[in-house]
């Protein structure tokens, strides 16, 4: 049930983070905040279709 998606950076477009998620529960985009490498500082991560 639990997929591997990959979050990718909105200002830079890097790959930095790989996760799962539950399909069922949350069929949306999966979005976080986290640190991106490049720039140095946090950023909003979004799932990579």
């Amino acid at each position: 049930m639990r997929d591997l998606v990959k979050l990718v950076c909105t200002e830079c477009g890097d790959e930095n983070y790989h996760t799962t998620k539950n399909k069922k529960t949350t069929p949306e985009r999966l979005e976080m905040k986290k640190y991106c490498p490049r720039l140095r500082k946090h950023t909003i991560h979004r799932e990579k279709k």
